[in-house]
C-alpha cells in the first residue's frame, strides 16, 4: 500500500516528533527530557521520541541537525551553553546564531564540585590547598572540553593558583562512575542530587548564586571567596528556517508540559529552577550569552585548537 503524504493544510504534528539528547542514556538531561515530551506529546496528539546521539560537549548532534534536518519542526534538539562557546575556542561546522530556530528556554543546569564520601578533603579549601601541594595530581571530570564545567574549574584553579588534571565524558553518569569507582577524584558537572541523596559522595561548593535549597549547607564559590557563577542555560531548538506557526505551537506544548509533575519532580531531583523563556527571549538571550562567552575565553586564554 503507498503511503499518503499528509495534506499541507494538515495541522502540526501528523507523524512523531525526534528529540535529540546529545548527550548518553542515563545523565541529567535524560530523565527530565523525557518527562518534559510524554507530557509534551498529550498536548501535540502525537509522541515525541527521544534519541540520545552524545558527542563533542553537547554539540555534534545539534549541528548535525541544522545541516541535514528539514526546518519543519519534526526532528529538534537540546542545546546546552557549550553550543555558544564552542566556536570561541575552536573551528565548528555551524553558527549558533544563524543555523538554528530558537524555541524555547528551559531551565539551567546546578553545578557542583562533588568529592566521594570518603576523599580526604572536607572542604573546598581542603582540596585546593592538596592541588596546590601536588600540581597536576588531582583529576577531575566533566562532560566535554569547553563545557561548563570545565572551563568552571579552569577559572577556579587560576583563581586559587593550582593546576588540575581534566578528564573528558560523553555524559554525566560516566562521569559519576569514574568518580564512585575511584578513576578521578572530583566531579564538575551537573546532576549529582541523586548521587549525594545516596551518601556515597559529597559536594564541597556549588557554583550557582544561591545555595541549593535541598542541601542548604552547601556553600557557593563566590561565599568562599572565588567569583565565579556557573549557569548553563538549557532549552529546545531545531533546524534555521522553521515555521513561526510551527515553533508556536512546539513552544507552547513545551510550555503546559513544563508544569507537568513528572517533569517538576525530575528538575527537583537535581536542584534544577525553571529558567523559562519564549522563542524571542531565548533566541535574543543566546546573542546575549555567545557575545558574553566570546569575552571570556579571550580572558582565560583557553583554545581547543
Amino acid at each position: 500500500m503507498t503511503a499518503v503524504p499528509a495534506n499541507a493544510a494538515d495541522p502540526f504534528p501528523v507523524r512523531p516528533i525526534t528529540l535529540i539528547l546529545p548527550f548518553p542514556a542515563g545523565g541529567v538531561s535524560d530523565g527530565q527530557l523525557r518527562a518534559l515530551a510524554a507530557a509534551a506529546s498529550k498536548d501535540l496528539g502525537q509522541p515525541i521520541i527521544i534519541v540520545n546521539r552524545p558527542g563533542n560537549g553537547g554539540t555534534l548532534a545539534p549541528a548535525a541537525m541544522a545541516r541535514s534536518s528539514a526546518p519543519d519542526g519534526y526532528t529538534i534538539a537540546l542545546a546546552v551553553r557549550t553550543l555558544l562557546r564552542l566556536p570561541h575556542l575552536s573551528k565548528v561546522n555551524y553558527d549558533p546564531l544563524h543555523d538554528f530556530t530558537y524555541i524555547i528556554g528551559l531551565s539551567g543546569f546546578s553545578f557542583g564540585i562533588v568529592v566521594r564520601d570518603d576523599a580526604p578533603w572536607k572542604t573546598l579549601k581542603d582540596m585546593l590547598d592538596d592541588a596546590r601541594a601536588r600540581p597536576g595530581a588531582i583529576a577531575y571530570g566533566a562532560t566535554g572540553r569547553g563545557s561548563s564545567g570545565h572551563v568552571a574549574m579552569e577559572r577556579l584553579a587560576r583563581a586559587a593558583g593550582v593546576r588540575l588534571n581534566f578528564v573528558p565524558y560523553k555524559g554525566t553518569a560516566e562521569v559519576t562512575n569514574d568518580l564512585l569507582g575511584g578513576h578521578i577524584g572530583v566531579y564538575s558537572d551537573a546532576g549529582w542530587g541523586g548521587v549525594v541523596e545516596s551518601g556515597r559522595v559529597r559536594v564541597l561548593a556549588i557554583m550557582g548564586e544561591t545555595r541549593p535549597k535541598r542541601w542548604p549547607q552547601v556553600p557557593t564559590l563566590k561565599e568562599l571567596g572565588y567569583d565565579i557563577v556557573v549557569t548553563s542555560p538549557i532549552g529546545l531548538i531545531g533546524p534555521r528556517g522553521m515555521d513561526p506557526a510551527v515553533v508556536a505551537r512546539l513552544h507552547d506544548a513545551l510550555r503546559k508540559a513544563m508544569s507537568d509533575p513528572a517533569y517538576v519532580r525530575a528538575m527537583d531531583q537535581n536542584d534544577q529552577i525553571p529558567e523559562y523563556l519564549g522563542s524571542e527571549a531565548y533566541a535574543q538571550s543566546a546573542a546575549r550569552e555567545f557575545a558574553r562567552e566570546k569575552v571570556l575565553m579571550q580572558e582565560l586564554g583557553i583554545t581547543l585548537e
